[in-house]
């Protein structure tokens, strides 16, 4: 009998330590709606379509990165499956394609949406539902904002202080400028107008003589241009879109306006804006950048430019490696895969947002020399460094320091 019971009891342990090391298993292991075992699900909102299309070449090389990802084993044994839709740059459709990411396609959080209204548009949704508006494609500055938003988040440097730079340029080197703007009239334009007059300060309102908006619904800004040469302005504060900066950008040479000309960040790409609009009419265009350009020299040997080429050569061969927003979204794609490597298997979106809060100096192969990728529980902007570049030839040389500008704006 004693036997027995001891057999029993050993038999009792046995299953004992059993359910304890399962529960223990299944305790290590944290998923909300869209990972698994097997799989995470991310959804992406891209303008495919409409006046902004020329940034879907972001979304489409971020499918084709996690491809890459996806055939070297995954993250953590995990595949992506990228969910991304075309909103064409429409708010309404945004909130609907999110609406369908979240509530239909269950996908685990949003990922590098893109555009200022379109990401607005959905911004306190995504906020209430608890899901991560994880890197958003836009520069505004209100992304930055953990304590009002906590699942939104932006990636690349605030259109603030890129302005701002530009700003402490003109001062400096141009202090008696005529400055006219041209903007587009929504969160995106107005972000941008802001940081400029922010840098100006006082001067602001002497050396500003034309704010000129434009409705991204316009098939042509080319009566905007005209207007802005009419007032003699010296210096051309050019914030708009891919398609509308190659228009301003052609108009100028065929009028014969030839203003010192700055050109926002986001449309500074050869290949879907300068070359378009043609490499003679862009000579000596200002810009900023944080990324490095395929088309500049100085980096055929860099060991990150190599890698972002044979990746563009195996996984997107049909992509144009000069277009800035194959680069862009190369970046991203590495911030993200970075994120999730370190979520491990804890895969809530509280954990995702948790890691992409704690980005300690990281580098994307394909930032410049200098800038670093960092965020906070209160940081929420992760690149926050610029460096000024003009157009000469057929690509864009730097010059100066890269300037670290203030990520609240």
């Amino acid at each position: 009998m004693p036997a027995v019971t001891g057999k029993l009891a050993a038999a009792s342990l046995a299953l004992a330590l059993i359910a304890a090391s399962t529960s223990t298993a299944s305790a290590q292991k944290k998923y909300d709606t869209g990972a698994t075992d097997t799989e995470i699900k991310i959804g992406n909102i891209m303008p495919y379509s409409g006046p902004a299309s020329a940034y879907g070449i972001i979304g489409r090389t971020e499918a084709a990165y996690f491809k890459k990802i996806n055939d070297e084993g995954g993250i953590n044994g995990r595949k992506i499956n990228f969910v991304s839709y075309d909103d064409a740059y429409s708010p309404p459709k945004t909130v609907e394609q999110a609406r369908k990411l979240v509530e239909s396609d269950e996908v685990l959080f949003i990922f590098n949406s893109l555009g200022t209204p379109p990401n607005s548009a959905i911004q306190k949704y995504m906020n209430s539902k608890k899901v991560p508006q994880l890197f958003v494609a836009t520069g505004a500055t209100k992304w930055n904002d953990p304590q009002n938003f906590p699942w939104t988040m932006g990636w690349q440097p605030n259109y603030q202080s890129e302005t701002q730079i530009y700003a402490k340029y003109i001062l400096k080197e141009l202090p008696n400028a005529k400055i006219g703007v041209l903007y587009q009239n929504d969160d995106y334009g107005k972000d941008y107008l802001k940081g400029l007059k922010d840098g100006l300060g006082a001067k602001a309102a002497s050396m500003i003589v034309l704010e000129e908006s434009y409705e991204t619904s316009e098939p042509t800004i080319d009566n905007h241009i005209v207007k802005l040469k009419a007032t003699g302005a010296d210096v051309f504060i050019n914030i708009t879109t891919p398609k509308f900066a190659a228009q301003a950008i052609k108009k100028n040479a065929e009028i014969g306006w030839k203003p010192i000309h700055f050109l926002n960040n986001v449309s500074a790409s050869v290949g879907s804006v300068i070359k378009p609009a043609g490499f003679d009419n862009a000579q000596d265009i200002i810009s900023a950048a944080y990324l490095k350009d395929v088309s500049d020299p100085q980096w055929k040997d860099d060991a990150g430019m190599k890698a972002f080429l044979d990746f563009m050569t195996k996984y997107f061969p049909e992509g144009d490696k000069l277009d800035g927003g194959t680069v862009v979204g190369y970046g991203v794609a590495q911030t993200l895969v970075e994120v999730l490597k370190k979520c491990g298997d804890n895969l809530t979106r509280e954990n995702v947002m948790k890691q992409a809060a704690s980005l300690k100096d990281f580098r994307t192969e394909v930032l410049l020399p200098g800038i670093k990728i960092n965020t906070g529980a209160n940081d929420f902007a992760p690149i926050s460094s610029l460096q000024l570049m003009k157009f000469k030839g057929e690509k864009w040389d730097l010059f100066g320091d890269v300037i670290s500008a203030d990520p609240s704006g």
